[in-house]
């Protein structure tokens, strides 16, 4: 009985001492297709997930990609077919090695609040680049975000703008 006693308390003591994970992420998120947007075959997808802090973390996947180079991603103004979006938020390059990128962020690049429900009706969209030099007119892959997704969700590579990259 006093095993069992000694057993009960130091269960108990050993659950009231774990720390609980605490999640840096609300559970709130949005995922949006990049599709291949020139003769390169790389595509992915764009995750937004709100953190408890109050940030929006970006996590863009790409398949296709390869290498050493880091290729250029924006978020711009307006639906892919605008042709010299305005850039609203320069993010992190896309390892080519990996095809992976993430930025966390809550400002545009004007300073401009942005929270993850404000990005649900954002009228923009996602470009990464081949590079940043001589190839930054080629556009590996590119997709709509919310208000514009809403409005042209499937968007075909011939409707894809070059963008400026200020």
């Amino acid at each position: 009985m006093k095993r069992l006693f000694i057993l009960l308390i130091a269960v108990w003591f050993t659950a009231c001492n774990e720390d609980e994970e605490v999640s840096d992420y609300t559970g709130n998120q949005v995922t949006y297709d990049l599709v291949q947007s020139s003769d390169f075959p790389v595509q992915g997808t764009a995750t937004f997930r709100e953190r408890r802090d109050s940030n929006i973390e970006l996590f863009i996947q790409l398949s296709g990609t390869e290498g050493t180079i880091e290729h250029p991603a924006h978020l711009h103004y307006g639906d892919v077919s605008v042709a010299d979006a305005e850039v609203a938020k320069l993010l992190l390059p896309v390892r080519g090695s990996s095809g992976k990128s993430v930025t966390i962020f809550n400002r545009l690049n004007d300073e401009t609040l942005i929270t993850y429900n404000d990005l649900l009706t954002f009228d923009g969209h996602i470009k990464v680049h081949l590079d940043g030099g001589a190839n930054k007119s080629t556009i590996l892959a590119s997709g709509n975000i919310g208000s514009a997704f809403t409005k042209n969700p499937s968007v075909g590579r011939k409707e894809i703008a070059v963008c400026r990259m200020e």
